[in-house]
């Protein structure tokens, strides 16, 4: 077997099942799914062309081929590890968040209890376009429906309202922001265009009603946080929905991402209840 052919998180993963001597210790061991690595299994065997494994109801036994790949992996492991394990390799883990603006906010004010005691780089990615988790864009995604790709997991966080806040409620200027989202698409059916200022940004929307020049359409979790706004409508029924949050159904399973994902879920389960 020439070890350039073959990615070596397939290998350590046959190490893991090979040493375990089933899926379910491995997985344990790994982070990955007892499912995942069964798949992982066959696609190995397929690309060698032998079989690697007896596959018994007790556990994996390792075929006379499997003992050889065994045994050549090690020797691989033996070279590939010390350098894993170099100064230039022990950076934390990334994981990154995917979210609209509003959420970044939330999160990034409470980005201490985000990381805990955890070793962990975060990296925020905010932005009203949906990034595709299923291609591993972002580890952690909020969403306003639940996951529908396959491949996805998801878990309902709560409810998200929207009203119109200024700091006086006689200011008919609107703050109109140009993005493609439910809220942009109300205010533009609810206003004038020479009634308008308009912006690229959310957060410059939310500075232009913090400054009382203008008011702007804002989730209540953000609205009811700004000392200087009031509420100048009833909730916006039209722009009420579910919030989720959703992730790699095999990457959720990563201590990194399982612990971030807690904690988000916690911070922004709050955020909803005071909105």
């Amino acid at each position: 077997m020439n070890e350039c052919d073959f990615d070596w998180d397939n290998l350590r993963l046959f190490l893991a099942v090979a040493r375990a001597g089933g899926l379910g210790r491995a997985a344990e061991r790994t982070g990955k799914s007892a499912p995942t690595l069964g798949r992982r299994m066959i696609e190995l065997e397929r690309d060698l062309g032998r079989e690697l494994f007896w596959r018994r109801p007790r556990g994996y036994d390792l075929t006379e081929d499997g003992q050889t790949l065994l045994e050549k992996v090690e020797g691989i492991e033996a070279r590939v590890v010390p350098v894993t394990e170099s100064s230039l390799a022990t950076a934390p883990p990334l994981v990154k968040i995917s979210a609209g603006t509003w959420v970044t906010r939330v999160l990034i004010s409470a980005v201490g209890n985000l990381k805990g005691s955890m070793p962990v780089r975060l990296r925020f990615i905010s932005s009203e376009s949906v990034l595709k988790i299923g291609h591993r864009e972002a580890a952690i995604g909020i969403r306003n429906h639940r996951p529908e790709e396959i491949g996805l997991a998801g878990r309902k966080i709560g409810r998200i309202r929207f009203a119109v806040y200024a700091t006086d409620p006689s200011i008919s200027t609107w703050a109109q922001v140009l993005t493609n989202t439910p809220s942009a698409h109300w205010l533009r059916d609810h206003s004038h265009a020479d009634e308008t200022i308009e912006v690229t940004a959310p957060q410059s929307a939310l500075d232009l009603a913090n400054a009382g020049l203008a008011r702007a359409v804002l989730p209540t979790f953000i609205g009811n946080a700004q000392p200087r706004l009031i509420p100048v409508s009833d909730p916006i029924e039209d722009l009420e929905h579910d919030q989720w949050l959703v992730s790699h159904h095999e990457d959720r399973f990563l201590p990194e991402v399982r612990h971030v994902m807690d904690r988000t879920y916690a911070i922004l389960t709050e955020a909803c209840k005071n909105g």
